[in-house]
């Protein structure tokens, strides 16, 4: 019995070595990459986000250490600014061999369905949306990464209060992207707290930018544009009062930047909520009439207004305004004066067409 209690105790010793041996080398690899130019990936990159996010990533960090990543064919202007690798989120292995073979330091997770696509194709989702998390977080753990995933206002839901939501309160989502992103949120956390990983996630509003839309309830907010400039009309699938939290894409960028870079001992928690501004389709349209003042609106609710009733009118940010100093820069007026000439210049002068979504 006494040798048995001498070798147990030995053992417990010999392990109590190794894990403290290696949380060292885990600081000591933490401190120096602290210091180097981070190797990025970025998953789901020919959407809306990716793109830009690597145009932005890639002018700090240099061309060659971001990585933009789809599954589908990127466009020559898309293969011109740096690497574009195939990659599918539910391939584990594959992704491992990425990871592996380019140093990646940091993981971008944008890969998902949104939730006007999510309803249709529910099955779809799940793979999608939580296996490929599943894969990305646990790559992310097994090679000490700091991995973003984005979180939406679809992950609360009409037991949650609308105005404001706070960053703590009751979620319960109806759909099944916002289930997905409620389990990316909590799966994170809990990673975060058990293994030590650099988990960070901002819940984004509609994101407002001059990319065609393809499946997402905020995508009237992009619509509108495209078509009123085009032809001077639009019908509206949701409601004229119906508000919800929004952000024009640089104020989105700039937040990811902010706090991709944010120092750990900055956040008090591990999900932010962030957000600009709030409007109505109406409140948007009047003020669009400043610049196309024959704009006709029409109204024609569908199945995403049930969608847009269960979610935030007013996003509560304090958090993130306070811990590490996120402060956007585009109010309504700002933004509706940007798409304008984004849309001028990007659709109408140019005339290319790109389908991506609005996020949400």
């Amino acid at each position: 019995m006494y040798v048995g209690q001498l070798l147990s105790l030995q053992a417990r010793k010999i392990a109590f070595r190794s894990f403290s041996t290696t949380s060292k080398l885990k600081q000591i690899d933490n401190c120096q990459n602290h210091n180097k130019i981070p190797k990025i990936l970025i998953t789901g990159g020919l959407g809306q986000l990716g793109s830009d996010c690597a145009k932005l990533l890639r002018s700090k960090y240099g061309n060659e250490n971001v990585i933009l990543s789809d599954i589908i064919k990127p466009t020559a202007e898309g293969l011109r600014n740096g690497p574009f690798i195939f990659a599918d989120i539910l391939d584990f292995k594959g992704l491992q061999k990425i990871i592996v073979n380019n140093r990646i330091d940091w993981l971008i997770h944008f890969s998902a369905l949104l939730s006007a696509v999510g309803e249709q194709n529910v099955p779809l989702a799940v793979r999608v949306n939580i296996e490929g998390m599943h894969n990305v977080i646990e790559l992310a753990r097994q090679y000490n990464l700091r991995i973003f995933v984005p979180s939406t206002i679809g992950a609360f839901g009409p037991d949650s209060p609308r105005n404001p939501t706070p960053n703590v309160t009751i979620q319960r989502p109806r759909t099944i992207y916002g289930v997905s992103k409620v389990h990316a949120e909590l799966l994170g956390e809990y990673y975060h707290h058990r293994f030590g990983l650099d988990f960070r996630c901002l819940r984004f509003p509609g994101v407002i930018s001059s990319d065609l839309p393809s499946g997402g309830t905020t995508d009237y907010a992009i619509s509108v544009f495209h078509e009123g400039m085009r032809h001077g009309k639009y019908e509206c699938y949701l409601e004229p009062h119906t508000r919800m939290p929004m952000m024009y894409i640089e104020d989105c960028l700039n937040a990811l930047f902010q706090f991709l870079n944010a120092p750990n001992e900055a956040l008090g928690r591990r999900v932010y909520n962030v957000t600009a501004m709030s409007f109505t389709p109406e409140e948007l349209f009047t003020e669009m009439k400043n610049y196309i003042p024959d704009l006709q609106i029409t109204y024609k609710p569908d199945s995403r207004q049930l969608i847009a009733d269960a979610w935030p009118q007013v996003f509560d940010d304090s958090e993130a305004r306070r811990d590490w100093g996120w402060k956007h820069k585009y109010g309504m007026k700002g933004l509706v004066s940007a798409m304008i000439r984004d849309v001028n210049e990007n659709f109408l002068l140019k005339n290319t067409q790109q389908q991506v979504n609005s996020y949400v």
